[in-house]
């Protein structure tokens, strides 16, 4: 898990903006659901083809997580990554041709197919719980996912994010997520990033411009308040 969160002269820069950090006061447990994105083998497992190291530093807090969400009715989304052959070609020739070295792009393409996608061990699903398969970094970008699909389904309009890369995969899904009028938390203390200081500008980024930053702890606070007063 980062020892990092935003910067000082962030917080300061968002409270002159706008007058106080956190976006959202309360969130209400009939509307929020939870998104994990990527958790899986090819970026969890040591030595696989987009492995992130600090994405199993997270496992224990997403499954914290979790389990308050499942107490309170909070869906629960695993988001996982997957690519397909289409004859010769993949469903994303420009990131396998250009961002992919040719060296691995055989072996990241065969981690990927759908077949092989799964939770990652170590993570605590329940029957409840709901998988969508994804193939850009975005899950909400149009032709990826059914994602938001499922959401409007569900009568959704608060995210929650968690995950790996949360400056590629989660980050992008957020930013998305805003973009169709969701209300978006990123949950820092779940997600994870090659580096500290990638996982900090991507919640530097969100706070900012696109939707909240909170610990996992302050989601379950936020969502118990609304609860109790509603009892």
């Amino acid at each position: 898990m980062h020892a990092v969160t935003v910067r000082q002269e962030i917080v300061d820069r968002v409270l002159k903006r706008r007058g106080r950090y956190h976006l959202f006061d309360r969130l209400d447990p009939k509307r929020t659901a939870l998104i994990v994105i990527d958790m899986q083998t090819v970026f969890c497992a040591p030595g696989s083809p987009a492995e992130v190291p600090a994405s199993r530093g997270i496992v224990d807090p997403i499954n914290g997580l979790t389990a308050g969400l499942r107490e309170l009715g909070v869906p629960v989304i695993w988001v996982l990554h997957s690519n397909s052959r289409i004859g010769d070609k993949s469903d994303w020739e420009l990131f396998f041709n250009t961002i992919v070295a040719d060296d691995v792009r055989e072996r990241t393409l065969e981690s990927l197919t759908a077949a092989k996608q799964s939770v990652w061990s170590g993570l605590v699903t329940a029957p409840a719980d709901h998988t969508v398969l994804k193939n850009r970094y975005s899950a909400l970008i149009p032709g990826s996912s059914p994602l938001e699909r499922e959401l409007r389904g569900m009568g959704i309009d608060t995210i929650l994010v968690a995950g790996t890369k949360t400056n590629i995969c989660c980050e992008s899904t957020a930013r998305d997520a805003m973009m169709l009028d969701f209300k978006v938390v990123l949950v820092e203390d779940c997600c994870a990033a090659l580096s500290d200081d990638e996982h900090r500008g991507a919640l530097e980024n969100i706070i900012q411009q696109f939707g909240d930053v909170m610990t996992a702890g302050e989601v379950l606070l936020r969502l118990r308040q609304l609860e109790n007063r509603q009892a």
